[in-house]
């Protein structure tokens, strides 16, 4: 292996390990020490690679999160079809994952903008752009709905995207007590009404 795709493995291996840490422990309960001794390096290893503690959380974001959330809630939404019934899909699947996910402790991405609130503005700033591409990919898709007779033509799009935002953050958060299996189940059966109650009268097939 040469020296460019060494690098890069070991980066990815620290940011991996990383983000586990971050994830179950807090980014302000996890230290540099932390993460070297799970890792088995030196500091000097970390430092080769990183410039600091938030320098390794900002890749973590942009080439962990950003992925993981891609993944998980704005690629199942992309295609032609009925945005409604891929929104209940990819929500279920999400969920389904984070309730038999054993490091699953809420939405990641609501966690850290609660710590990180008021206490680093250059996290925050890398957090929001993810949130932002969400919002935007969830509007786009719930507009190209309405435009293909899917949607009721009276709905706000906006505020769709905002209640399905908040929703999911919430209901996550719920899920890290018990029955999350139950909570799940719940939160889907309303969903499926809320989003019927949105659905144009003679949907296009």
């Amino acid at each position: 292996m040469n020296k460019s795709l060494k690098r890069m493995a070991t980066m990815q291996r620290m940011q991996i390990t990383g983000f586990e840490l971050f994830y179950a422990k807090g980014y302000y309960n996890t230290s540099v020490d932390d993460i070297l001794k799970k890792l088995e390096l030196s500091k000097g290893a970390f430092y080769y690679h990183f410039d600091s503690k938030e320098d390794f959380f900002v890749q973590i974001i942009q080439n962990l999160m950003a992925r993981k959330l891609y993944n998980s809630l704005i690629e199942p939404l992309e295609g032609h079809d009925n945005p409604l019934t891929l929104i209940t899909k990819c929500f279920d699947d999400a969920m389904e994952t984070a309730v038999h996910n054993e490091m699953d402790f809420g939405c990641i991405l609501s966690n850290f903008l609660t710590e990180f609130n008021g206490k680093n503005d250059i996290i925050i700033q890398h957090l929001n752009e993810i949130v932002t591409v969400w919002e935007v990919n969830l509007v786009t898709t719930l507009q190209k709905g309405k435009l293909n007779g899917f949607l009721d033509r009276h709905v706000d799009c906006e505020a769709v995207a905002t209640f399905l935002m908040s929703s999911y953050f919430g209901v996550r958060t719920l899920m890290v007590g018990a029955s999350p299996s139950a909570k799940k189940y719940r939160f889907m059966t309303q969903l499926r009404h809320y989003l019927k109650s949105i659905e144009a009268k003679t949907v296009n097939t």
